[in-house]
Protein backbone atom coordinates (compact mmCIF):
# COMPACT_ATOMS: atom_id res chain seq x y z
CA UNK A 1 0.00 0.00 0.00
CA UNK A 2 1.62 3.50 -0.94
CA UNK A 3 2.36 5.53 2.37
CA UNK A 4 0.64 8.77 2.03
CA UNK A 5 1.97 11.63 3.90
CA UNK A 6 -0.66 12.95 6.34
CA UNK A 7 -0.86 16.90 6.17
CA UNK A 8 -2.75 19.61 7.50
CA UNK A 9 -2.27 23.66 5.60
CA UNK A 10 -2.64 26.71 8.24
CA UNK A 11 -3.80 30.04 6.75
CA UNK A 12 -5.53 29.57 3.33
CA UNK A 13 -4.45 32.89 0.94
CA UNK A 14 -0.90 31.81 0.30
CA UNK A 15 -0.91 28.32 1.93
CA UNK A 16 -3.75 27.28 -0.77
CA UNK A 17 -0.52 26.68 -3.30
CA UNK A 18 0.62 24.50 -0.25
CA UNK A 19 -2.39 22.64 -0.08
CA UNK A 20 -2.80 22.51 -3.76
CA UNK A 21 0.82 21.19 -3.98
CA UNK A 22 -0.01 18.35 -1.29
CA UNK A 23 -3.10 17.14 -3.19
CA UNK A 24 -1.50 16.79 -6.54
CA UNK A 25 1.52 15.38 -5.14
CA UNK A 26 -1.11 12.52 -3.42
CA UNK A 27 -0.43 13.35 0.38
CA UNK A 28 -3.75 12.89 2.49
CA UNK A 29 -5.27 16.01 3.89
CA UNK A 30 -6.47 15.65 7.25
CA UNK A 31 -7.24 19.50 7.66
CA UNK A 32 -7.00 22.91 6.62
CA UNK A 33 -7.07 25.50 8.70
CA UNK A 34 -7.72 29.38 9.33
CA UNK A 35 -9.74 32.15 11.17
CA UNK A 36 -11.64 33.42 8.43
CA UNK A 37 -14.10 31.03 7.61
CA UNK A 38 -14.60 32.22 4.24
CA UNK A 39 -11.43 31.39 3.51
CA UNK A 40 -11.68 27.80 5.14
CA UNK A 41 -15.02 27.60 2.49
CA UNK A 42 -13.34 29.15 -0.59
CA UNK A 43 -10.49 26.43 0.11
CA UNK A 44 -12.53 23.82 1.19
CA UNK A 45 -14.89 24.06 -1.57
CA UNK A 46 -12.40 24.82 -4.47
CA UNK A 47 -10.45 21.61 -3.53
CA UNK A 48 -13.16 19.39 -2.16
CA UNK A 49 -11.86 18.98 1.49
CA UNK A 50 -14.96 18.65 3.50
CA UNK A 51 -16.54 20.19 6.53
CA UNK A 52 -15.24 18.25 8.94
CA UNK A 53 -11.71 18.75 7.78
CA UNK A 54 -12.28 22.55 8.24
CA UNK A 55 -11.15 24.19 11.32
CA UNK A 56 -10.66 27.85 12.79
CA UNK A 57 -8.41 26.90 15.65
CA UNK A 58 -4.97 25.65 14.79
CA UNK A 59 -4.93 23.98 18.42
CA UNK A 60 -7.33 20.85 16.72
CA UNK A 61 -4.35 20.45 14.27
CA UNK A 62 -1.63 20.70 17.17
CA UNK A 63 -4.14 18.16 18.83
CA UNK A 64 -4.36 15.81 16.14
CA UNK A 65 -2.13 12.92 16.49
CA UNK A 66 -2.44 10.97 13.00
CA UNK A 67 -1.21 14.52 10.91
CA UNK A 68 2.43 14.05 10.16
CA UNK A 69 3.21 17.23 8.40
CA UNK A 70 2.36 20.83 8.61
CA UNK A 71 2.17 24.50 6.35
CA UNK A 72 2.09 27.12 8.06
CA UNK A 73 1.60 30.56 5.97
CA UNK A 74 -0.19 32.74 8.41
CA UNK A 75 1.14 36.40 9.14
CA UNK A 76 4.71 36.77 10.47
CA UNK A 77 4.16 37.76 14.17
CA UNK A 78 2.53 34.16 14.51
CA UNK A 79 4.93 32.20 12.88
CA UNK A 80 7.01 31.53 15.84
CA UNK A 81 4.16 30.36 18.47
CA UNK A 82 2.27 28.12 15.80
CA UNK A 83 5.10 26.85 14.32
CA UNK A 84 6.83 25.36 18.16
CA UNK A 85 3.78 24.52 18.68
CA UNK A 86 3.63 21.64 16.19
CA UNK A 87 6.91 20.96 16.14
CA UNK A 88 6.85 19.85 19.79
CA UNK A 89 3.64 18.13 19.47
CA UNK A 90 5.65 16.01 17.19
CA UNK A 91 4.73 17.32 13.44
CA UNK A 92 7.09 18.00 10.65
CA UNK A 93 6.47 21.87 9.67
CA UNK A 94 7.22 24.04 6.52
CA UNK A 95 6.78 27.42 7.52
CA UNK A 96 6.70 30.49 5.26
CA UNK A 97 9.34 32.88 5.16
CA UNK A 98 10.55 34.80 7.42
CA UNK A 99 11.03 32.29 9.85
CA UNK A 100 10.09 34.83 12.05
CA UNK A 101 11.02 38.36 13.14
CA UNK A 102 13.21 37.98 16.49
CA UNK A 103 16.29 36.60 16.68
CA UNK A 104 14.58 35.13 19.74
CA UNK A 105 12.23 33.76 18.02
CA UNK A 106 14.12 32.10 15.64
CA UNK A 107 16.05 30.27 18.50
CA UNK A 108 12.98 28.87 19.94
CA UNK A 109 12.12 27.37 16.75
CA UNK A 110 15.50 25.89 16.22
CA UNK A 111 15.70 24.45 19.73
CA UNK A 112 11.89 23.35 19.83
CA UNK A 113 12.90 21.50 16.32
CA UNK A 114 16.06 20.34 17.73
CA UNK A 115 14.36 18.32 21.24
CA UNK A 116 11.76 17.11 18.69
CA UNK A 117 13.47 15.68 16.30
CA UNK A 118 10.95 17.15 13.67
CA UNK A 119 11.98 18.91 10.39
CA UNK A 120 11.31 22.86 10.12
CA UNK A 121 11.62 23.75 6.49
CA UNK A 122 11.59 28.08 5.26
CA UNK A 123 9.45 28.50 2.84
CA UNK A 124 12.47 30.69 0.64
CA UNK A 125 10.42 30.74 -2.26
CA UNK A 126 12.92 32.22 -4.87
CA UNK A 127 15.55 29.49 -3.99
CA UNK A 128 11.99 27.48 -6.25
CA UNK A 129 11.67 29.91 -8.79
CA UNK A 130 12.73 28.60 -12.17
CA UNK A 131 15.06 31.71 -13.12
CA UNK A 132 16.91 31.48 -9.65
CA UNK A 133 17.29 27.83 -10.31
CA UNK A 134 18.85 27.96 -13.37
CA UNK A 135 21.49 31.01 -12.38
CA UNK A 136 22.07 28.89 -9.28
CA UNK A 137 22.80 26.38 -11.73
CA UNK A 138 25.45 28.55 -14.26
CA UNK A 139 26.90 29.92 -11.26
CA UNK A 140 27.54 26.85 -9.56
CA UNK A 141 29.00 25.23 -13.74
CA UNK A 142 31.82 28.14 -13.71
CA UNK A 143 30.06 29.42 -16.66
CA UNK A 144 30.46 32.97 -15.82
CA UNK A 145 33.91 32.62 -13.55
CA UNK A 146 34.58 33.43 -10.04
CA UNK A 147 31.60 35.43 -8.78
CA UNK A 148 33.15 39.27 -7.75
CA UNK A 149 29.39 40.98 -7.15
CA UNK A 150 26.33 40.39 -6.67
CA UNK A 151 23.00 42.16 -6.07
CA UNK A 152 19.22 42.17 -5.97
CA UNK A 153 16.19 44.31 -5.11
CA UNK A 154 12.89 43.40 -3.99
CA UNK A 155 10.33 45.96 -5.69
CA UNK A 156 7.02 45.55 -4.52
CA UNK A 157 4.59 48.03 -4.08
CA UNK A 158 2.43 47.77 -0.78
CA UNK A 159 0.22 50.94 -1.02
CA UNK A 160 -3.05 48.73 -1.58
CA UNK A 161 -2.00 45.48 0.39
CA UNK A 162 -0.25 47.53 3.96
CA UNK A 163 -2.93 45.92 6.83
CA UNK A 164 -2.07 45.96 10.55
CA UNK A 165 0.33 42.67 10.30
CA UNK A 166 2.57 44.83 7.42
CA UNK A 167 2.46 47.92 9.66
CA UNK A 168 4.38 45.98 12.55
CA UNK A 169 7.23 47.77 13.22
CA UNK A 170 8.34 44.48 13.59
CA UNK A 171 7.79 43.51 10.27
CA UNK A 172 10.55 46.05 8.47
CA UNK A 173 10.52 45.97 4.64
CA UNK A 174 13.71 44.41 5.09
CA UNK A 175 12.94 41.26 6.95
CA UNK A 176 9.06 41.25 6.24
CA UNK A 177 9.56 41.15 1.89
CA UNK A 178 13.26 41.99 1.51
CA UNK A 179 14.26 39.09 3.68
CA UNK A 180 13.59 37.10 -0.84
CA UNK A 181 16.66 39.61 -1.96
CA UNK A 182 18.39 38.56 1.33
CA UNK A 183 18.30 34.62 1.32
CA UNK A 184 18.43 34.48 -2.14
CA UNK A 185 22.30 35.98 -2.54
CA UNK A 186 22.90 34.02 0.56
CA UNK A 187 22.05 30.64 -1.94
CA UNK A 188 23.74 32.15 -4.77
CA UNK A 189 26.66 33.76 -3.39
CA UNK A 190 26.67 32.84 0.16
CA UNK A 191 26.31 34.88 4.05
CA UNK A 192 27.25 38.25 4.24
CA UNK A 193 29.70 39.03 6.54
CA UNK A 194 29.37 42.86 6.85
CA UNK A 195 26.62 45.01 6.05
CA UNK A 196 26.09 48.60 5.98
CA UNK A 197 22.23 50.17 5.23
CA UNK A 198 21.11 53.52 4.64
CA UNK A 199 16.95 54.05 4.85
CA UNK A 200 14.39 55.98 4.13
CA UNK A 201 10.65 56.62 4.36
CA UNK A 202 8.56 59.19 1.85
CA UNK A 203 5.92 56.70 0.05
CA UNK A 204 4.20 54.70 2.83
CA UNK A 205 2.85 56.88 5.51
CA UNK A 206 0.78 53.66 6.68
CA UNK A 207 4.02 52.37 7.99
CA UNK A 208 6.41 53.14 10.89
CA UNK A 209 9.24 52.17 9.50
CA UNK A 210 11.67 53.09 6.10
CA UNK A 211 10.05 51.93 2.86
CA UNK A 212 13.14 52.01 0.82
CA UNK A 213 16.29 50.45 2.26
CA UNK A 214 19.91 50.24 0.23
CA UNK A 215 22.22 47.57 2.01
CA UNK A 216 25.74 47.49 1.01
CA UNK A 217 27.21 43.65 1.14
CA UNK A 218 30.81 41.95 2.38
CA UNK A 219 30.72 38.22 1.47
CA UNK A 220 34.01 35.94 2.00
CA UNK A 221 36.36 35.76 -0.72
CA UNK A 222 36.67 38.99 -1.63
CA UNK A 223 32.76 39.03 -3.20
CA UNK A 224 30.84 42.41 -2.44
CA UNK A 225 27.14 43.29 -3.46
CA UNK A 226 23.97 45.19 -3.23
CA UNK A 227 20.55 44.49 -1.71
CA UNK A 228 17.66 47.25 -2.20
CA UNK A 229 14.37 47.06 -0.90
CA UNK A 230 11.52 49.26 -1.27
CA UNK A 231 8.05 48.36 -0.02
CA UNK A 232 6.47 51.72 -1.67
CA UNK A 233 8.15 51.79 -5.24
CA UNK A 234 5.69 52.55 -7.97
CA UNK A 235 6.15 49.88 -10.67
CA UNK A 236 5.33 46.77 -11.19
CA UNK A 237 6.96 44.00 -8.84
CA UNK A 238 10.38 42.54 -9.15
CA UNK A 239 13.06 40.69 -7.85
CA UNK A 240 15.75 41.91 -10.16
CA UNK A 241 19.27 40.07 -10.04
CA UNK A 242 22.55 40.52 -11.30
CA UNK A 243 25.72 38.02 -10.54
CA UNK A 244 29.07 39.11 -12.11
CA UNK A 245 31.48 37.08 -12.52
CA UNK A 246 35.56 36.86 -14.12
CA UNK A 247 34.25 35.54 -17.02
CA UNK A 248 30.68 36.57 -17.66
CA UNK A 249 27.78 38.15 -16.31
CA UNK A 250 24.40 36.58 -15.15
CA UNK A 251 20.66 39.28 -15.55
CA UNK A 252 17.69 37.94 -13.89
CA UNK A 253 14.47 38.01 -12.28
CA UNK A 254 11.13 35.72 -11.09
CA UNK A 255 8.70 37.44 -13.26
CA UNK A 256 9.93 37.72 -16.62
CA UNK A 257 10.45 34.49 -19.35
CA UNK A 258 14.07 34.95 -20.15
CA UNK A 259 17.05 35.36 -18.43
CA UNK A 260 20.21 36.84 -20.45
CA UNK A 261 23.79 35.35 -19.68
CA UNK A 262 26.67 37.17 -21.05
CA UNK A 263 30.40 35.18 -21.40
CA UNK A 264 33.47 36.27 -22.87
CA UNK A 265 36.20 34.32 -25.04
CA UNK A 266 39.48 33.96 -23.92
CA UNK A 267 40.80 37.24 -25.11
CA UNK A 268 38.53 38.58 -22.12
CA UNK A 269 36.51 40.37 -24.88
CA UNK A 270 32.12 40.23 -23.98
CA UNK A 271 30.36 37.69 -26.46
CA UNK A 272 26.68 38.71 -28.02
CA UNK A 273 24.65 37.64 -24.85
CA UNK A 274 22.63 34.53 -24.93
CA UNK A 275 18.59 34.50 -23.78
CA UNK A 276 18.04 31.80 -22.13
CA UNK A 277 14.06 31.00 -22.15
CA UNK A 278 12.69 30.06 -18.53
CA UNK A 279 9.77 28.67 -17.03
CA UNK A 280 7.14 31.76 -15.50
CA UNK A 281 6.76 30.64 -11.80
CA UNK A 282 7.40 33.52 -9.04
CA UNK A 283 5.92 31.72 -6.49
CA UNK A 284 6.26 27.56 -7.15
CA UNK A 285 4.81 26.59 -3.76
CA UNK A 286 3.65 23.38 -5.37
CA UNK A 287 7.16 22.54 -5.82
CA UNK A 288 8.62 24.25 -2.41
CA UNK A 289 5.74 21.61 -0.88
CA UNK A 290 7.48 18.77 -3.09
CA UNK A 291 11.23 19.19 -1.05
CA UNK A 292 9.24 18.88 1.97
CA UNK A 293 7.41 16.09 1.23
CA UNK A 294 10.08 14.22 0.31
CA UNK A 295 12.39 15.15 3.08
CA UNK A 296 9.90 14.16 5.51
CA UNK A 297 10.06 11.06 3.79
CA UNK A 298 13.74 10.68 3.92
CA UNK A 299 13.90 11.01 0.06
CA UNK A 300 16.43 13.82 0.33
CA UNK A 301 18.35 15.89 2.77
CA UNK A 302 16.54 19.41 3.98
CA UNK A 303 18.22 22.10 3.02
CA UNK A 304 16.57 25.34 4.14
CA UNK A 305 16.19 24.34 7.55
CA UNK A 306 15.55 25.99 10.68
CA UNK A 307 19.18 27.29 11.46
CA UNK A 308 19.28 28.05 7.42
CA UNK A 309 16.18 30.49 7.72
CA UNK A 310 17.00 31.75 10.90
CA UNK A 311 20.88 33.08 9.23
CA UNK A 312 18.29 34.99 6.18
CA UNK A 313 16.21 36.91 9.27
CA UNK A 314 19.65 37.99 11.28
CA UNK A 315 21.55 39.01 7.85
CA UNK A 316 17.71 41.10 7.52
CA UNK A 317 18.26 42.06 11.45
CA UNK A 318 22.18 43.23 10.81
CA UNK A 319 20.75 45.66 7.57
CA UNK A 320 17.87 47.11 9.59
CA UNK A 321 20.38 47.83 12.85
CA UNK A 322 22.91 49.35 10.52
CA UNK A 323 20.38 51.80 8.53
CA UNK A 324 19.33 52.60 12.39
CA UNK A 325 22.49 53.24 13.81
CA UNK A 326 24.76 54.43 11.05
CA UNK A 327 27.02 51.80 11.67
CA UNK A 328 28.64 48.50 10.13
CA UNK A 329 26.93 45.29 11.70
CA UNK A 330 28.48 42.08 11.60
CA UNK A 331 25.61 39.28 11.23
CA UNK A 332 26.26 36.85 14.16
CA UNK A 333 25.23 33.37 12.34
CA UNK A 334 26.09 30.80 15.67
CA UNK A 335 22.49 29.28 15.83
Amino acid sequence: MENKLVTAHIGLRFGMAHLEGALNGGADVAAICDCSEENLRFAGERYGVPEEKRFTDYMDIVRNGRIQAVTVAVPDQLHAGITCALLRAGKHVLCEKPLALTREDVREIIRASDESGKLCMVGQICRFTPAFEKAKSLIDSGVIGEVYYAESEYAHDYMKIVDNWRADPKRHGVIGGGCHAVDLLRWLVGDPIEVFAYGTHKLLPQVPYDDATVAVLKFGGGVIGKVFVSTGCKRDYTMRTLVYGTKGTLICDNTSPSMTLFTAGEDGMAHEPQIIPVELNSHNAAREFEVFAAAVKGERPLETDAREGAKTVEACLSIIESSVTGKIVHPNYDF
